[in-house]
């Protein structure tokens, strides 16, 4: 099974002086990123659909084997009306980066509020066929989600299951490694339990110590032989926490 290691995003400020150098240029920060990672989240797609010129001068400072994830906008995922323009427009943007083959699927990330029911699941498939012919990473945030009509659903219609880690709170998804097709994708948020809800970006202020992570090395070779391939993204990204466990994990699955 192939593993690839990344982070959710890459253009934070505040990992100046921790991960990028203190004067580097905003538009050097990606060729400072693949020197040590292969596949990186661009999450910024989610508040904004990006003109395809962006996404293109993004691509082309990559070297051809480093792959893309990019998130769904939010019209797709929390707005959830009048969804077939804003899906083509953003279908449109990304093209650059699928003209160079490096577009691996779309992370379609859903709020709390989207709990699990019937329409809900079928709405997954809608969304599934509006991206085609992308992979679609589908990620919940309410624990609903984990039931059997779930995952056989996922399976039958195509659709990804994205695994996360977070705070141990009531409602929220446990830390359960799931897959509903031939890519294992997880998601690693951080635990604040504190700010979680309503804290904004303190919510992923959290450093992984190696028994943590040594929790998701275990369940991760244990799907080995059940997956060809596996994703895995640091969401803790304030002050570049994610690169730190990152190259932790890395190092512990000896990539």
């Amino acid at each position: 099974m192939e593993v690839r290691i990344g982070t959710s995003g890459y253009s934070f400020e505040d990992w100046r002086g921790n991960f990028y150098p203190a004067r580097i240029a905003k538009g050097k920060m990606l060729d400072h990123y693949q020197a040590y990672f292969n596949t990186v989240e661009i999450n910024s797609t989610y508040y904004r659909i990006p003109h395809p010129a962006i996404m293109y001068n993004i691509a082309k400072k990559t070297k051809p084997e480093f792959e893309f994830i990019i998130k769904a906008n939010q019209n797709m995922t929390h707005q959830r009306k009048q969804i077939e323009a804003p899906a083509k427009e953003f279908l449109e943007s990304i093209r650059p980066v699928v003209d160079r083959g490096q577009l691996k699927g779309i992370l379609a990330q859903f709020p709390w509020s989207f709990k699990f029911s019937e329409n809900n699941l079928r709405y997954l498939t809608v969304c599934k066929n509006l991206l085609q012919p992308h992979p679609l990473f589908v990620e919940f945030r309410n624990d609903s989600w984990m039931r059997r009509e779930t995952y056989e659903a996922m399976k039958e219609n195509g659709l990804s299951y994205v695994s996360v880690d977070g705070p141990r709170l009531q409602g929220l998804l446990p830390p359960e490694l799931i897959t509903t097709g031939e890519v294992v994708y997880l998601r690693l948020h951080g635990r604040n339990a504190d700010h979680w809800w309503g804290g904004g970006d303190l919510r992923y202020d959290y450093l992984y110590d190696e028994s943590e992570l040594q929790e998701w090395k275990d369940k991760i070779e244990r799907l080995k032989g059940q997956a060809k391939k596996a994703y895995i993204f640091f969401n803790n990204c304030h002050l570049g926490q994610a690169v730190k466990n990152a190259r932790q994990l890395t190092r512990m699955l000896d990539i």
